[in-house]
C-alpha cells in the first residue's frame, strides 16, 4: 500500500491484468462504470506515443447509494478508480484508490456516517488487492 491505495506488481500481462481486476471487483460487488485507454487518448488527442494504461471507474451500487444519501457531496469523489498499466518487464502495475482517502481529502472525515461506509468499501478494495496478489508469481 502507497499513499493513495493499493499497488500490486505482477507478472500477469497488461490485457490479462484488466480482465483480472474487473473480476476481482465483481466478486466485492463493484462494477465497471468508465474505462480510461489513457494510451489511445494521448495518441488521439496529443499524438503522443504512452505505454499501455487504462483507468477503470469502478462503483459498489449500495455503497455508493448509501454514501450520496448521507451526503450528495460525496459524488465528487466517486467512482473508486482504479488502474492498470503494462510494467517494462512485460507484466503488469495495478494501483487501486483507497476509498479512506476521497472521504478525507474529501474533507468528509468527521462524518461518522461517511467514515463507516469508507471503511466498508475500504475492507472489499483490499480484499480486490488480496486477489489479485494472489496472482503474482512469488
Amino acid at each position: 500500500m502507497d499513499e493513495f491505495g493499493f499497488v500490486v506488481n505482477t507478472d500477469v500481462p497488461y490485457d490479462q491484468a484488466i480482465g483480472l481486476v474487473v473480476n476481482g471487483l465483481k466478486k466485492e460487488g463493484f462494477g465497471v462504470l468508465t474505462r480510461i485507454d489513457v494510451k489511445e487518448t494521448l495518441k488521439e488527442k496529443l499524438g503522443e506515443d504512452f505505454r499501455p494504461y487504462v483507468i477503470i471507474g469502478a462503483c459498489n451500487p449500495p455503497l455508493a447509494h448509501r454514501a450520496l444519501s448521507i451526503d450528495p457531496g460525496i459524488g465528487l469523489m466517486l467512482p473508486c478508480n482504479v488502474t492498470v498499466e503494462e510494467a517494462e518487464n512485460g507484466g503488469s502495475v495495478i494501483r487501486l484508490l483507497n476509498p479512506k482517502i476521497m472521504v478525507d481529502v474529501g474533507n468528509f472525515q468527521d462524518n461518522s456516517d461517511l467514515q463507516f461506509v469508507s471503511d466498508e468499501a475500504y475492507q472489499k478494495i483490499k480484499r480486490v488487492a488480496l486477489f489479485l496478489q494472489g496472482h503474482t508469481k512469488p
